[in-house]
């Protein structure tokens, strides 16, 4: 996908060289990347998830030191125990590890969904920026995948400190 508005933006901008080329055009560039780590928002909705799944993230964690628990002493214990002791100790275990993986599975299946939906809030709320930055400027283009693009035509401080101020 990415290669692919990588290209997009590359045709565009060869389109549009003709016209370059009779007036001025101007052209701003967003780190994206940037943005998605440093930028308020992003920030908060990082802090959102670490609160709501620090719990179900404590309860992983310790039913995986029950795991590793119990598999230490079935493994002490294991010559000593009768063999419907054992094997009972091992369905138990083997139990616990079933509930454990598929915790673990909707944890991470979770986590991935609500990521995503703060993912795209932010992205929302960053392009709305750039494009009333891009509008008061007067630019012609904002990019945000670019191969190389010089510090006088990044925008991403600007969006930065817009979505400082936004709610």
């Amino acid at each position: 996908m990415k290669l692919v508005s990588r290209w997009l933006g590359v045709a565009l901008l060869a389109a549009a060289l003709p016209v370059i080329a009779q007036e001025a055009v101007r052209i701003g560039y967003v780190n994206t990347e940037r943005i998605l780590r440093d930028a308020v928002p992003a920030k908060a909705s990082q802090q959102k998830l670490e609160q709501e799944f620090s719990k179900r993230d404590k309860e992983l964690q310790e039913l995986t030191a029950r795991l590793k628990g119990m598999s230490e002493k079935l493994d002490r214990d294991a010559s000593v125990l009768s063999d419907s002791d054992r094997q009972r100790r091992q369905r138990e275990f083997a139990e616990l590890e079933k509930d454990f993986q598929r915790k673990q599975r909707e944890f991470r299946e979770d986590l991935n969904q609500r990521r995503n939906e703060e993912l795209a809030a932010v992205i929302e709320k960053a392009n709305r920026a750039i494009r009333q930055i891009a509008e008061q400027e007067k630019f012609d283009f904002v990019l945000q995948e670019v191969v190389f693009a010089s510090p006088r035509v990044d925008l991403t401080d600007k969006v930065l400190k817009a979505l400082s101020t936004t709610k």
